[in-house]
């Protein structure tokens, strides 16, 4: 990927809505990071679960997209570890575990600002020819 800035803007619309930022994009690896804002809170005032999982997605896009086809997701699963608030910076890293002519199967782990786990994900890929 020559700029990890066009990959955002161009091809993920939602991760931008929502403040995502890709800090590193290279070949089966992605980092994007999230400030939480109160707009991205569950009704408990906790970092809502699907924000989490979006800003995973944003670094899994990023990653299975760094190869040269297009991937698109087959299937997700994550689970969550650790709440978090308001004005804390969440990091998703976003790494290849295995990948086929056909298909990709990545890690994605999401950390606080103290190096916390908050959640872990995986993901498979299907890669278009």
């Amino acid at each position: 990927m020559d700029n990890k800035n066009d990959f955002q803007a161009n091809n993920d619309p939602l991760g931008e809505y929502l403040g995502v930022t890709l800090l590193e994009v290279r070949e089966g690896y992605a980092v994007a990071s999230m400030e939480v804002k109160p707009e991205l809170l569950n009704v408990h005032g906790l970092t809502h679960g699907a924000a989490i999982f979006a800003l995973a997605d944003v670094a899994f896009g990023a990653a299975s997209n760094s190869h040269g086809p297009s991937a698109l997701a087959l299937e997700t699963h994550i689970s969550f570890t650790k709440s978090t608030r308001v004005g804390e910076i969440l990091q998703a890293t976003a790494r290849l575990e295995n990948l086929t002519r056909k298909t990709g199967l990545y890690r994605m782990e999401v950390v606080d600002s103290s190096g916390q786990m908050v959640a872990i994900a995986e993901g498979r890929v299907i890669r278009k020819a």
